[in-house]
């Protein structure tokens, strides 16, 4: 009998897996749980079990903050330890972006953090994708939004206190952003992923906004 190839809509698509998993064990607490599953995939008719190592983070959200009638995009500075330790580049270019509290929507989450990390609480707010950061190790699952923001109303610092979270806002032109992708100076994942779907998608950006 002659093996039937998988249809095209699940060929180009993330689809469920047949696994065991027997876990987690709990290797550290600390702000988010660092756990070990132990996992069996049948490969074939041949089991094959693993151990693999997890960070739980849960729901994040990114912010693409544009002023369209400047042309501008705003984004943030702050210092990341992991950047720092990879690249010696620890004051690194980020969009806004955050974790989803317990109970929140994406939607809310997200104007939370562009009050907070930019200081300016956006005009209009729409979700345009979602991505895995990190799957082989993060359970992160990052929902972007695009937002229209007054960037003449960004102040030179912001961040949320009760955090101890320290961010700079920066208001560049949205044409100098996308042509830092092939600068090779930005290393953020978020902000790479965001700048990209900005170039594709530079010419709908009021459409979406509902500020044509």
């Amino acid at each position: 009998m002659t093996k039937q190839s998988p249809p095209p809509s699940q060929i180009l698509a993330d689809t469920p897996a047949e696994v065991r998993l027997d876990g987690p064990e709990l290797i550290g607490p600390g702000f988010r749980r660092f756990e070990r599953y132990s996992v069996t995939i049948d490969h074939g008719g041949t089991p094959a079990t693993m151990s693999r190592d997890i960070l739980r983070i849960g729901r994040t959200v990114g912010i693409i903050a544009v002023d369209l009638g400047r042309d501008e995009i705003v984004l943030i500075r702050q210092f990341r330890l992991a950047s720092h330790l990879a690249t010696g580049r620890g004051d690194i270019l980020e969009v806004p972006a955050g974790y989803v509290d317990h109970g929140e929507a994406p939607a809310a989450a997200a104007h939370r953090e562009c009050i907070e990390e930019i200081g300016v609480a956006p005009r209009a707010l729409r979700e345009v994708f979602s991505f895995m950061p990190a799957p082989g190790m993060l359970e992160e699952l990052a929902t972007i939004f695009l937002v229209s923001v007054d960037a003449a109303q960004v102040p030179d610092q912001a961040g949320a206190d009760h955090e101890i979270e320290h961010t700079r806002p920066i208001r560049v032109p949205i044409d100098e952003a996308i042509a830092a992708l092939g600068a090779g100076t930005i290393f953020n994942g978020y902000l790479i992923i965001a700048l990209q779907w900005l170039a594709l998608n530079r010419g709908r950006l009021g459409g979406l906004l509902g500020e044509d």
